[in-house]
């Protein structure tokens, strides 16, 4: 029959074309996967710019400060003034009573209470005359130890001394011991300083003979004292190399390490003995 038009023709224009089907589904994840490609591909390129921009943000400021840096004029730091550019600027005065009874009190102002403070002062009578820099060493201690050929005789004690200079180093303790030759007579001087001679030989040269005077420096004295190799219970005068200034023009006092050795020396009885009216005190 002519319009018969075969069998079920309706189902065949339906799916006239079956692989324009498959190709569309095909696409559509395809396309889905780009387009999720593309968005990444934007978000990172948003998080690197915000990056960036976040980057140059930290450093301008850095780079503004070190600039203004670089512009500004700096500032000149005020040199502090050291020991040596006070002293140079001022004419040296020789050294009173009143100038140690200062640095006493200076001293021990936060170390001691005030009952203690008081106690380590000195009346005026316990003080020798002081240097007024015209005297040699020897021409000063004349002065102020008239009597030194008795004291000398009557000297027995070892293991001390009756005359104690106390100065700031090993050189001057040669300078003073070589300055004593017109003074010291048939007195026996023994040399208490650190500087190549151990502790242990001097306590021995002390307990081997009677020596008369002693001079050296503070920190050795005070450890012989400590550790009983030098008795100040015969000692009747401390003198401290007072005015002599180094080429820094430091006194002894000046140099923070040995005032710290004198203070403990000076506790250690010599202050007791002024107190007592057993030990004369002079400042050369």
């Amino acid at each position: 029959m002519g319009d018969d038009l075969g069998d079920e023709w309706w189902a065949h224009g339906a799916n006239s074309d079956p692989s324009e089907g498959e190709e569309t589904q095909a696409k559509q994840p395809t396309e889905k996967a780009n387009t999720q490609t593309k968005r990444k591909a934007v978000t990172e390129k948003t998080l690197k710019a915000r990056k960036k921009s976040k980057s140059e943000q930290r450093v301008l400021p850095q780079e503004e400060a070190e600039n203004d840096k670089a512009t500004k004029p700096k500032k000149k730091r005020k040199k502090k003034k050291t020991i040596t550019d006070v002293l140079s600027s001022s004419e040296p005065k020789p050294g009173c009573p009143a100038d140690f009874q200062n640095l006493v009190a200076q001293y021990f102002s936060d170390r001691l209470s005030v009952i203690e403070q008081e106690e380590l002062r000195l009346e005026d009578s316990c003080f020798l005359s002081s240097n007024d820099m015209t005297h040699t060493l020897s021409s000063y201690l004349k002065q102020v130890c008239p009597k030194w050929a008795k004291v000398q005789k009557q000297h027995t004690e070892k293991s001390s001394v009756v005359l104690l200079l106390v100065c700031g180093s090993a050189l001057r303790t040669i300078e003073l011991i070589k300055q004593l030759t017109t003074f010291k007579g048939a007195a026996k001087v023994m040399k208490l300083f650190a500087k190549h001679i151990k502790m242990e030989e001097q306590v021995k040269l002390l307990q081997k003979g009677v020596a008369h005077i002693g001079v050296g420096t503070p920190g050795r004295i005070s450890a012989l004292v400590e550790k009983e190799g030098l008795n100040l219970r015969p000692l009747k005068y401390v003198v401290l190399d007072w005015n002599w200034r180094d080429q820094k023009l430091r006194r002894m006092v000046d140099i923070p390490e040995v005032k710290l050795d004198l203070m403990k020396l000076l506790q250690s009885g010599i202050l007791k003995g002024c107190k007592e009216d057993k030990v004369k005190l002079g400042l050369f």
